[in-house]
């Protein structure tokens, strides 16, 4: 506890440049379990995110940034503390450089979100 990515309030984003272009099919999210928090509460897991992806820089307008929604998801504090969520890249079958998450609440902490691990799957 306490090695989190942790934010001031309840939303926040930030955008993770990949290695290389992939084309993505599900991301992970993870927090603690209420057993490993010191206060006993997991109140500042994220609740509701989105998943955007671009090609951020790629384009012949470098500075227009294209940004498209691949999915919308629910972080659940009742269930297994390592979540992975689908993604619908299918309507888009193509790779991605930059996955953006946009935390839009957490479970109640009004000061700050954590999160500990964001692993993106793909190929």
């Amino acid at each position: 506890p306490g090695n989190c990515w942790a934010f001031k309030g309840d939303q926040g984003q930030v955008v993770i440049r990949l290695p290389a272009r992939v084309y993505l099919t599900a991301i992970t999210v993870q927090h603690i379990t209420k057993d490993a928090s010191p206060s006993g509460t997991i109140i500042s897991a994220p609740k509701d995110i989105a998943v955007f992806v671009s090609l951020l820089g790629t384009s012949v307008d470098a500075d227009r940034e294209e940004e498209t929604l691949l999915g919308l998801l629910t972080y659940d504090v009742e269930k297994d503390p390592v979540q992975t969520f689908p993604l619908k890249n299918m309507l888009l079958p193509r790779a991605f450089s930059h996955v953006k998450l946009l935390v839009k609440s957490n479970w109640g902490n009004p000061w700050y979100t954590c999160i500990y691990r964001v692993k993106v799957h793909g190929k």
